[in-house]
């Protein structure tokens, strides 16, 4: 044998190794596109199911604000209304309750005064917790 024949069959033993580990590549590749095609199609049939009850909930979910916007503007007009009558009834009875309590408190101090001299009221100071006449104080300061 040649050296040419020598380098020619080791070329070719080279190519043969290396088309193999080509197949072998190409083989797994296969399998995992298989494997994601599978996946996708998986989540795909879940996803559908998942995004019809999504849909649903938001239909609820907008049913249920759109209650609660009405309860909410009906407390606006309950609110709005005790308003008024709350600002009624003091401009109606305010002033003249305001009139009669002063009339009251006039008839009061009127009938109350006397020509006698008012009575004088003793102060008492707190100690620790007791009551001290005020005599008995002005003896503790002198």
């Amino acid at each position: 044998m040649s050296g040419g024949e020598v380098a020619g069959i080791l070329v070719a033993v080279f190519w043969a190794i290396l088309v193999s580990f080509l197949a072998v590549v190409l083989v797994r590749l296969a399998q995992v596109l298989k494997a994601t095609t599978k996946l996708v199609a998986d989540v795909t049939d879940q996803a559908v199911p998942l995004l019809a009850d999504a849909s649903t909930t938001v239909r609820s979910a907008r049913t249920q604000l759109d209650r609660v916007d009405a309860i909410a503007s009906d407390v606006q007009e309950v609110t709005s209304n005790a308003s008024a009558l709350s600002s009624t009834v003091a401009s109606a009875f305010g002033g003249p309750l305001v009139k009669v309590a002063a009339f009251g408190y006039g008839v009061r101090k009127a009938l109350g005064k006397t020509d006698e001299a008012p009575q004088k009221t003793t102060r008492r100071t707190v100690i620790v917790g007791r009551t001290v006449p005020a005599a008995r104080r002005r003896k503790q300061k002198g």
